[in-house]
Order: C-alpha cells, then sequence, then structure tokens
C-alpha cells in the first residue's frame, strides 16, 4: 500500500523523494530523458550538507540584524521631510520590484510615515556587529556569523516564501527549489535515508513550491518528516499486523518475481527503479525513527536546544532533529521552526516580534554551539533568513498604528559554518534601511552561495529543453567566505 501511494499528489511526490538515491533510480524518473549528474561535486566543496533555517512571515530587519537609529531620529516624519534622499524615488524602486496588484492600488511598500524601531541594540562579540536586544542567546555566537544585510526580492505577497526557494516570482514560470537542486547534483552519505528533508513545513498548500523538484522528477523533491519517532513518515510504517520476518519476506519475494520480470523486459528503468525502491523503503523504516529519537540526547544538550520550556520547545526539537540528521548524512534539511506567516507583524510588532525571537533565538544558538562543539560546523552550512523584510514606514492599512508591512526591497540574512567566514558583515541598506545598496543580493545569489560551498556549478546543472534565465543561477557572495 505504501508504495502504490506514491506519485498521487503532494505527500506522494514527497514520498516519492524517499525511494530514489541512486543512478539507478534516477534513470526510471521524469528526468530519464536526459542524463543525470553522476553524483560528485564539480569541485572540492567545503560543506557536506546544509541546514537551512527559514522563518515564514518576514522578520523585520530592522528589529533584528540591521538596526536603523535614523527611525528614531526620524520618526513619525514622511520620507520626503528628512535631509536623507527619499527612497520612493530612487530608481531602485521600480527597477527590483514587481507587484501582483496594479501599480496605482499598490501601497504596500510606500508608506511614508517613518515608524521608530521597537527594540534596541548594540554591538555584539568581538567583531562588533550591531543586533538588536531580541537576540541574548545568538548574540554569543555572533563572532560566528556572517551577515549578509543587502538582500532583495520582487513580490511583496507571501509566495516569496516560494521565490526564496526557488529564484522565481509568482508570475513566473516555477523552477525547481534549492533543495531539489542540490539533491539531484550530489550523491548520498546515507543510503538509508533521503537526501532532502523538510522538517516543520512547507507551512502551507501554497508554500509546497519551496520544496519541489518540478521537471527534476518527484523523487528529487524535499521529504516532510514528522518529529514522532513512531510514526515519522506518512504510510512508511510496517503494518502492525505483519511482523519484520514477514515484511522482509514479501520484500524478498517482490524482488525475485520483479526480477525474473527484468529478464524480460532488460531495458525497463522503471522495472529496475521499482527494486530498489523496495530495497530502500524497508532500510528507511529503521533508519528514519532512529534519527528522530532524541532518548540518547543528553539532559545537558536538551536544555542547549530550549526543550525545557514550552516558548521554544518547537524550534528546539526541529533544530535537534536537524543536528541528528545531518550527522547521519542528510545533504539538505529545510526547517520551519513556526508556523505559517508567524513572522508577519502588520499589526502589534513589538509584542509580535519579542515573543517570536525568544521562541527562536536559544534553540538557534543551542545548534550553533552543539554543531561547533562536535566538529560539525566544519563540515555543515547553517543558513538564517526570511522571505523579505518589514517597511521602514508605519504601516497604515485597517488603521495601523503599530506595524510595519511587507518589504522585499532590502533585508538580512546570515549564514555561519563551513567555508563562511566569521563575523562579518556583507552589504547594507540605506541609512532608513529601505532598499539594498549597490547591487545588493538577489536570492539566487544565496543559492549561489550554498551550492559553491556544495561543490557544485549550477550552470552545470542544466537540463536540455529547460532554459533557465541569467538571475535563477545568481552569483557566489565572495566576500563572506573564508
Amino acid at each position: 500500500m505504501f508504495l502504490s501511494d506514491l506519485g498521487l499528489g503532494f505527500t506522494g511526490l514527497a514520498l516519492g523523494a524517499t525511494l530514489f538515491n541512486d543512478g539507478v533510480a534516477r534513470a526510471a524518473s521524469m528526468a530519464a530523458k536526459f542524463s543525470p549528474t553522476d553524483g560528485r561535486p564539480h569541485f572540492t566543496p567545503k560543506a557536506k550538507s546544509v541546514i537551512w533555517i527559514f522563518l515564514s512571515g518576514g522578520y523585520s530587519h530592522v528589529e533584528t540584524f540591521d538596526p536603523k537609529p535614523a527611525l528614531n531620529k526620524y520618526a513619525g516624519l514622511t520620507f520626503d521631510k528628512t535631509p536623507l534622499a527619499n527612497p520612493l524615488t530612487s530608481d531602485k524602486h521600480h527597477k527590483r520590484f514587481r507587484s501582483v496588484p496594479a501599480q496605482e492600488v499598490n501601497v504596500r511598500d510606500v508608506y511614508p510615515s517613518i515608524y521608530p524601531m521597537q527594540v534596541g541594540f548594540a554591538p555584539r562579540g568581538q567583531c562588533g556587529v550591531e543586533m538588536t536586544d531580541w537576540w541574548p542567546h545568538l548574540a554569543t555566537c555572533a563572532d560566528d556569523l556572517a551577515f549578509v544585510r543587502n538582500m532583495w526580492t520582487t513580490d511583496n505577497d507571501h509566495f516569496a516564501e516560494n521565490q526564496i526557494h526557488t529564484g522565481r516570482h509568482r508570475l513566473d514560470e516555477q523552477q525547481p527549489s534549492l533543495g531539489a537542486w542540490i539533491h539531484y547534483g550530489l550523491g548520498t552519505l546515507n543510503e538509508n535515508l533521503p537526501k532532502f528533508i523538510a522538517l516543520g513545513g512547507p507551512t502551507n498548500s501554497t508554500t509546497h513550491w519551496s520544496v519541489n523538484s518540478l521537471y527534476l522528477g518527484p523523487e528529487h523533491a524535499g521529504v516532510p518528516l514528522a518529529l514522532d519517532p513512531k510514526n515519522p513518515l506518512p504510510f512508511g510504517q510496517r503494518d502492525p499486523r505483519q511482523s519484520a520476518d514477514e515484511q522482509r519476506a514479501e520484500y524478498e519475494l517482490i524482488g525475485k518475481l520483479n526480477r525474473l520480470a527484468a529478464v524480460e523486459y532488460p531495458r525497463d528503468d522503471a522495472l529496475r527503479a521499482r527494486i530498489r525502491a523496495y530495497e530502500l523503503a524497508f532500510r528507511m523504516q529503521m533508519a528514519v525513527p532512529e534519527a528522530l529519537d532524541f532518548a540518547p540526547e543528553t539532559e545537558a544538550t536538551r536544555k542547549l536546544y530550549g526543550l525545557d520550556a514550552d516558548a521554544t520547545k518547537q524550534a528546539g526539537q526541529r533544530l535537534l532533529a536537524a543536528r541528528r540528521l545531518v550527522e547521519r548524512g542528510v545533504r539538505f534539511v529545510q526547517v520551519y521552526p513556526s508556523g505559517y506567516g508567524t513572522w508577519d507583524s502588520h499589526q502589534k510588532l513589538k509584542d509580535n516580534h519579542t515573543r517570536l525571537c525568544a521562541s527562536v533565538d536559544k534553540p538557534v544558538a543551542g545548534l550553533l554551539h552543539d554543531l561547533k562543539q562536535r566538529g560539525l560546523l566544519d563540515e555543515t552550512l547553517v543558513v538564517f533568513c526570511t522571505e523579505f523584510g518589514r517597511t521602514p514606514g508605519l504601516e497604515l492599512r485597517g488603521g495601523g498604528k503599530d506595524g510595519r508591512d511587507h518589504h522585499p526591497h532590502g533585508f538580512t540574512i546570515w549564514m555561519a559554518g563551513a567555508g563562511i567566514q566569521p563575523g562579518v558583515v556583507h552589504g547594507e541598506t540605506d541609512e532608513l534601511g529601505y532598499h539594498a545598496q549597490g547591487e545588493g543580493h538577489y536570492v539566487t545569489d544565496l543559492h549561489a552561495t550554498v551550492c559553491h560551498l556544495l561543490g557544485i556549478d549550477l550552470r552545470r546543472l542544466e537540463v536540455p529543453g529547460r532554459k533557465r534565465l541569467e538571475i535563477d543561477h545568481g552569483h557566489v557572495i565572495r566576500e563572506i567566505l573564508s
């Protein structure tokens, strides 16, 4: 029943990704029309695995990692009443921005009244990077982080959650997600586990593109796992009425019958893939529950991730699971510490961000400390991001008085670990936190950087008949590399 469900709906696509971890199986996929990669890096990699931490909804860059004292100095004034350049008249405003609503009715990014910062800030670590007071635990890791403060994207709706993972605006033809490209491009480090796993997401039915593999074939899509060792994978457990020996015998019989059929149909790639699928499905039933079982973890480790407090438990569990998965050879773990749109603080930003930062601050810092003490940070790349920033101006819709709207023009992400120069800040937004300065970095520059550290050249993964745009490839952010 488990395998017969594969390919039926999104769950089927995700499950299918767990069952195709070798070259034989790849040939049976939708990608069989072209020559798949051999699974080897294109050049010497710095990283083996990636933990990609995504905060859904758009955290405010100016109240997290890009504090702007000018917002306090000119609070209540409109942009045109300050001595600073008016960001609304900048050529960057329309050059980088694509609104889904008609431009004449779209007001989401042009609120003119400056809203002050809702939290204090200070230099952190020996590097002196400025972070706000909502990150006391992460501040202890400041000297391990590389901040990129001039990110930008083009979609100001929450489809941007897909865009930061695929590189495409909602009005464009969609592309495979970053995790899918990595799955497609690299071989496995553990034949008993998927190469691309999602924890806590995708966070909404509209955001499945964030782990989708599209024309690369469903076997390269992200596999959503639940943090329940007894049932981590839908349809992935043995029927309780059947013993392990009985199931093993069943799989062996199926394998024999399939191999007999393979003699008659030697060129049937799908048949060979099916044989491998049964074999891997059986192995996963042991490997996945073991990877998600926290019982062997010490009490000190549990506290490090915040598992002892309700406010931090969810994020802590997902991040601890991510560490256990990369420790066992999973290539790409996409972690959603919180639910869909959680950080979307259109109103009551101070209350929301105070609570939300506290829910992830300790778990994320715990992950970094844990990886470092285990020697895993030298081979694991950690990415911390969101889909866009939030407006420097006060959101006025609906009588707003204490929130910020979506802001794609400039925001901040950070990276740490393998191949990353620690304790650096690259790029900036203007004094009000509005526009990413210089050329800035479109979201695919982040993709290119991740792939580069894994030893992948995205241009060499081109699929015949599937033309990618120049912007899809991105440019490596070399200023933050070690």
